[in-house]
This record gives structure tokens, sequence and C-alpha cells, in this order.
């Protein structure tokens, strides 16, 4: 409906039954005055426009504008634009039967499931390195001649840093892509982008949200003609992202840096803290690493910070060990996420790592003791006292209980 017919039909209310104005009074009309300062929800799924001719030309793509939400939204791409922006990106990858992917070993656990077996169901097969020992990525891709390399700048959840230059170079080499999950280090600690890989993507769920309250994922290309695949994508496959969750994931975007400069300090000074603990067996952070690997990840990353994550190992490297810390603690929160203004506590055995089996698991080092920890942006202090307090309830001789009859 026309502007100016929503102003006659106010004129002529009257005449028009109350069950038609309930449906259309208040809606379509001019825009306010003046410009919002922060970018509103258009919690619409449909757009209008003066004529058919109009429609007809957006849909065609010869006129900017918006049809239908699952193709586009305001709210959504003002969130695409920044993320692009901060990316230094354009805004997919082609896969058929018979290809091949060289995906690092140390993956989201369902990242892993997916290149398997969805991916694998389509005869697209997957082969595992440690992208950490480039001598073996190297030969792995001059072997198998990938289509496609997949890592992460910050590997879930024993926090490897990807050398991203070099994976991105062994993969013109082969003549493949690379894709790099960025979730871990967000567009702040790293940008892929400017360190040769052609496709970055984010969990939006974690650090850039920040907040626990929005879901979404974001892909961005290095090569403009790229977006239109994977604007298709969406369309069709249907990974659209609900504006609501699009403007929840922007305004976190905007306290990104402040956030990440914290909780990196945060983690420094509680790995540091517990690298030496006797009831831990090993602490996994990207600063307490060999020199090689430290330069690594102070080359990919900003400097001073190395992220926001911790996984600690237990000495009683159990999964009762284990709960027993997570129960124990009063002040992080046991949750199925990360990059939360608060900490948060995860086991990996039985969460992101759960549907791989115990055996490669093992092989991976992920093993029933291992706790990984977001640090959120609370003062360190009452972090590390909360931490402490979970490891001494954990350590604690269990009772022993004696029944008489």
């Amino acid at each position: 409906m026309k502007n100016r017919d929503m102003k006659s039909m106010a004129a002529d209310k009257d005449k028009i039954d109350i069950a038609t104005q309930l449906v259309h009074a208040g809606e379509r009309g001019e825009p306010p005055p003046g410009q919002p300062t922060s970018t509103p929800i258009y919690a619409s799924a449909t757009f209008t426009y003066e004529s058919m001719e109009d429609i007809d030309k957006v849909f065609a793509g010869e006129k900017p504008g918006y049809i239908y939400t699952r193709y586009g939204n305001p709210t959504v791409t003002v969130l695409e634009d920044a993320i692009r922006t901060i990316e230094g990106g354009a805004f997919a990858c082609e896969l058929t039967p018979g290809a091949t992917v060289l995906a690092s070993q140390d993956l989201y656990g369902a990242t892993t499931n997916l290149l398997l077996n969805i991916f694998g169901a389509f005869g697209i097969k997957t082969v595992t390195a440690d992208f950490s020992n480039l001598d073996e990525v190297r030969a792995k891709a001059r072997e198998a001649k990938p289509r496609v390399l997949v890592a992460e700048t910050i590997s879930n959840p024993l926090l490897k840093v990807c050398d991203i230059d070099a994976c991105a170079e062994i993969g013109r080499e082969v003549g493949a892509r690379l894709i790099v999950d960025n979730t871990f280090a967000s567009p702040y600690l790293c940008q892929p982008l400017k360190h040769g890989a052609d496709i970055v993507v984010h969990s939006a769920t974690k650090f850039l949200s920040g907040h626990a309250d929005a879901m979404g994922g974001i892909a961005i290309s290095r090569d403009e003609t790229d977006s239109m695949a994977l604007i298709g994508v969406m369309k069709f496959v249907g990974g659209v992202l609900s504006p609501w969750e699009a403007h929840e994931i922007l305004r976190g975007l905007k306290t990104l840096a402040v956030r990440m400069d914290r909780q990196c300090e945060n983690a420094q000074a509680l790995a540091e803290h517990l690298q030496n603990d006797p009831r831990i067996g090993r602490v996994y952070f990207p600063g307490l690493v060999s020199a090689d690997l430290q330069e690594v990840a102070k080359r990919i990353l900003r400097a001073p910070y190395l992220g926001a994550l911790v996984s600690i190992e237990l000495k009683d490297n159990t999964r009762e060990a284990a709960f027993r810390f997570m129960n124990a603690l009063k002040l992080c929160v046991r949750s199925t996420s990360l990059g939360d203004v608060f900490t948060s506590v995860l086991h990996p055995a039985t969460a992101s790592h759960r549907d791989l089996s115990p055996a490669r698991r093992q092989q991976l080092g992920i093993t029933d003791g291992l706790v990984r920890i977001s640090v959120g942006i609370e003062n360190v202090n009452d972090i590390i006292a909360d931490i402490e307090q979970a490891l001494a309830a954990g350590t604690e001789p269990r009772p022993v209980g004696v029944a008489s009859g």
C-alpha cells in the first residue's frame, strides 16, 4: 500500500471496516524526521514499493533495495558492511564430488563432523594434518592436491596459532584456497585476509556479539566474485541471519576492542598464574609455548595480545576430576559457548568435541581432564580466586560412605 493510500485510508476511516483498519493502521507511513544514531531493527520479512516496475527492477538487481529478508535486510546489511570493513574483504568456494579438503586436525568438533559426515556424503574427501607442522601440511598438500585448506586462527581447544601466511603460500603452490575460522581471534586480533587467506568465517555468537544473547555466522571473501556464490547459498540453503540477531551482534561489535583488551590481559595473567600449579598437568596458552611458536603467534595476532582463552589439563586427568572442578566454580559460568563478557568454562570431551570418538580425542590431545576457559572482563583477581577455590575443592578427598543395617 502506497503512503498516499495510507493517508487516504485514514481520511476515509469511517468507510473502512475496523477489521481492515486493524490490519493496516500505522503501517508503511513516512519515515520519521531525524536520522537514528544507531541502526534500527528492520523487523520486516518483506518490502514494498510504489509500483510493480520498481519491484521488478529491484528483483533484477537493476535498482538497489530490499525485497525479502531471506535475500537481504537493512539491519543485516549494516552488520555485513561493518565486518567486511574491519576484515578488509569483499564480502565460496565451490566443492564438487571428487574434490579433496585438507583440514587442520585441530578444528571445532562440529566443523570436523561437517567435513566428514555432510561433505563426505557428497563424495568430498577430507584429509587432516597438524597445521602447526608446516612440513606435514606441505607434504600432504602436494600429495592430495586439495581444492581447499581449512584451519583456525587459534585452534579449539588447544589454542594453537596457525601460521596463516605460510599456509596461504602452501595453498597457492597447489592451487588450493585457504579458509580460516577466525572465531577465537576475532577481527580485532587478526585479519586473516591480510595474511593471505581467501575466505574468513566467524561464529558471530562468540566475541563479535560478546553478550550471550545472539547467534549467527559470518563469511567474508577476498574476491568480490565469491559474493554471489555466498548469497546464493544463503538464499537457497536457509542460513539467513535474523535482523534481531544482526542488531545484537552489531551492538556487540562496538565494544569489541575494549572487551578484547581486557579479556586478553586477564587471560595472560590467569595462564601465568596457573602454569606452575601442582594440581594442573598442563596449561595451554599461546604465550606459554616454544620461542618459535610464540614468534608465529606474535606475528599473526595483535601485539601484545595472545587471545582470551586458556585451557587447562588437570593433574587428575579424568572426567570425574574435571566435573568436580567445574561444579565447584561459583563465579565462572558453565557454558557451551565462549567469548562473552563473563568468564565461562567448557569440557571439550563432552561438549565441543563430544561427537569425536574417544580414541580420536585422545590422539588429538583432548583428554577427559581438559577444561577450556573463556576469560571474561571481570576483575582478574576474582577470576583467579574462583578457579583457585574450585581447584582446591576438586582435589579434596571425597568422603567415603559407610552403610549399616
